[in-house]
């Protein structure tokens, strides 16, 4: 008997086989995909919590249907579209990230405008020497590193600089009484092209619990846009990146400008190079900060 099973499921899978096209396997690659991405995004977030709500109001749905309960049925046929424009209202945040994602050149953008690696380099360097200065004496601070999105609504919340990125400028940007050491700086393609800026705040979850207003203004900044944001804790002098919705925190000076690096697309991390420009410039390779709870 069991071996008259064994041929029967055998023959079931040979005939599955040969009836499944390339398509049919295109087909269920590319949902799972869709939904990996799409639980990806949600993960961590109230967002999950409302689509397993969801799915118990779809499971309710089709209990009703099996058991022909008649006024349950009457509601989810007639409400059907009022449920469809609800989820698009209460993932708004999750469609607008996930379209943004998709609308991303990423790489090949990068790959195409060939960028000046000198020009990068200094641009890491000029933010890693800021945020370890910044870091030594406790001073908060948000330094938005512009991706292939544009930031021009940040921008337009702050206080135009267009000035050559440096240091020295961020420092004086985020010093206390500073009229602009509240809000972030953004800086893009080596310049400081505003500061003051105000920055959307991440809901609290499981992965921002206890974090300060500026950690989630960056993540929230992040979630939203592909820039990356590098965070200093005026309680702690700690330096934080944030990036993808992500924050790792507790950096120090090369593992900051290692971050910064691969962010903005550099081929090579030269960080003995680094290391003696950071000592030319009168600071200690890693901030002193790190092991500050």
């Amino acid at each position: 008997m069991l071996v008259l099973s064994g041929l029967n499921l055998g023959e079931t899978l040979r005939v599955m086989l040969q009836t499944v096209g390339w398509q049919d396997a295109l087909d269920i690659a590319i949902v799972t995909f869709l939904i990996y991405r799409i639980l990806v995004l949600i993960r961590g977030t109230q967002a999950m919590q409302i689509l397993v709500g969801l799915l118990l109001i779809g499971a309710l749905g089709a209990l009703a249907s099996i058991l022909d309960l008649p006024v349950l049925k009457f509601i989810y046929t007639n409400g059907g579209q009022v449920i469809l424009i609800g989820v698009i209202i209460l993932f708004q945040p999750e469609l607008r990230r996930a379209l943004d994602q998709m609308g991303r050149l990423g790489r090949l953008r990068r790959g195409l405008l060939a960028p000046d690696t000198a020009a990068l380099r200094r641009e890491v360097d000029e933010v890693v020497r800021a945020a370890v200065r910044l870091g030594e004496t406790a001073t908060g601070a948000l330094i938005v590193v512009q991706g292939a999105i544009g930031l021009g609504e940040v921008v337009s919340t702050g206080v135009r600089l267009d000035a050559i990125l440096s240091a020295e400028a961020l420092v004086t940007v985020f010093t206390y009484k500073s009229p602009l050491h509240d809000g972030a700086a953004v800086i893009n393609q080596g310049r400081m092209v505003a500061a003051g800026c105000v920055l959307p705040l991440a809901e609290q979850d499981l992965r921002t619990r206890g974090s300060g207003t500026r950690h989630l203004a960056a993540v929230g900044l992040s979630r939203e846009t592909d820039a990356g944001v590098v965070v200093v804790s005026e309680e702690t002098g700690r330096i934080s990146w944030a990036l993808g919705g992500q924050l790792e925190s507790g950096l120090g000076a090369e593992q900051l400008a290692t971050l910064l690096a691969a962010f903005l697309g550099l081929p090579t991390f030269e960080g003995h190079r680094r290391a003696m420009r950071l000592r030319r410039g009168g600071r200690r390779e890693e901030p002193s900060v790190v092991g500050r709870n």
